[in-house]
């Protein structure tokens, strides 16, 4: 089985196909620009790399060159597009409306525009991306791979604000989570490294957008993410967690919109608002110089997430492991550094020498032989993660067809 994994922003289009066989990736490429000029696609795969430039209008014609990249005669990744068992598509977005990864019909599509509202900056993406599949591969099963559902074993009292409770019922606004298909990854390979399937794990899913989950025996009972990705963690050029009243003293001193303030939130802060950078190889480089405002931004990051961390010991009841991934997660020692300073107390041993030197995206343990508590770095995989739920889906769909 052959999957084609996609995932559709405002104005691009990553893509994979996966062998399922042994999990090997044939190729991978990405359509830029869709929409806007300097349309291009850019594939990469064993017999070489395609690059293709043109004015897109949309994910329909982004997804047609797609197609005829995928079969190119002497670089494409497969021979026929009937290779291609089905389609796995990263949707930010389930709403209350689901609690696992489901095989799009008409009927979960009409939930999907129904649930636009809650992520308007890229479910209309994911929504055309989707559509235009089903246009020009009819016959070609799509599942779609919810960003949230991995949170969605949340109790009410983990995903509820304390607002008029009619308006929670109204307008759904409560805690969702996002990086669902990553913290659900790293964990299952946690598990599978401890050997142990009754586990609590804190899985920390550091990059430009940042997150932590608490896992219960491999279920998520709390996240740092909120409505949107905004709350929590201190990120590349979001806020992270702060006072509400911020957004309406923010509008009122700078004569801004109270949508104006939830951009400065999301765009305009975080490193890049206190230090000037967002990249966090930037903010380190920047700190090894003696930059006080590059130290604040790396101190500010690493204080919240172990705030976030205590919470979730105190919350689980006690802590087997933690998980860091991600771009920041998986390659910078600096960070995992600041963030395990002073953790010895909840019996992490933490090996400060091998953390220096542990190799850079990939699998390590960073604590010594008899830390009660393990830290280890797991590389994420959510295209992986993606292709194995819809496998999994179509194959169950198929079994319960044949009966």
């Amino acid at each position: 089985m052959k999957v084609l994994v996609l995932n559709a922003g405002s104005s691009s289009l990553k893509y994979q196909v996966i062998d399922m066989t042994d999990e090997r990736v044939l190729g991978k490429g990405l359509v830029e620009c869709i929409g806007i000029e300097g349309s291009k696609l850019t594939q990469n795969g064993q017999a070489g790399d395609i690059v293709v430039a043109g004015n897109l209008k949309n994910h329909t014609e982004a997804f047609m060159l797609v197609m005829e990249a995928l079969v190119d005669k002497t670089k494409g990744l497969v021979k026929s597009m009937s290779e291609i068992s089905v389609i796995g598509h990263r949707v930010l977005h389930s709403g209350e409306d689901f609690d696992s990864s489901v095989i799009v019909t008409d009927e979960v599509l009409e939930i999907c525009h129904k649930n636009a509202v809650l992520g308007p900056l890229h479910m209309p993406a994911n929504i055309a991306c989707i559509e235009s599949c089903r246009k020009l591969m009819p016959n070609t099963p799509n599942v779609a791979v919810f960003d949230t559902v991995f949170h969605a074993t949340m109790p009410d009292y983990a995903y509820m604000y304390a607002i008029n409770y009619a308006d929670y019922e109204k307008y759904k606004v409560r805690k969702y989570g996002f990086h669902g298909t990553s913290h659900k990854y790293v964990t299952k390979e946690a598990v599978r490294y401890l050997g142990k399937p009754h586990s609590k794990i804190i899985t920390c899913h550091l990059g430009n957008g940042s997150s932590l989950a608490a896992v219960v025996d491999g279920k998520c009972i709390d996240t740092s993410m909120g409505l949107t990705p905004l709350e929590g963690l201190v990120m590349g050029t979001r806020s992270g967690d702060l006072d509400a009243a911020v957004v309406g003293f923010l509008a009122e001193q700078k004569n801004m919109t109270a949508a104006d303030v939830i951009n400065y939130l999301n765009k305009k802060s975080g490193f890049l608002g206190i230090a000037g950078v967002t990249d966090f190889r930037a903010v380190t480089a920047r700190c090894l110089a003696g930059d006080k405002r590059a130290q604040l931004a790396a101190n500010m990051f690493a204080y919240r997430i172990k705030k976030y961390i205590g919470s979730y010991i105190a919350a689980m009841g006690g802590l087997d492991c933690i998980v860091f991934t991600g771009g920041i997660g998986e390659n910078a020692s600096y960070a995992r550094m600041l963030i395990m300073q002073g953790m010895e107390q909840f019996g992490i041993d933490f090996d400060f020498e091998y953390n220096e030197k542990a190799p850079r995206g990939k699998f390590s343990e960073l604590t010594k032989p008899d830390s009660k508590v393990k830290v280890v770095v797991i590389p994420t995989n959510e295209e992986l993660m993606i292709a194995r739920d819809a496998k999994e889906l179509t194959e169950t769909k198929t079994k319960e067809t044949s009966r």
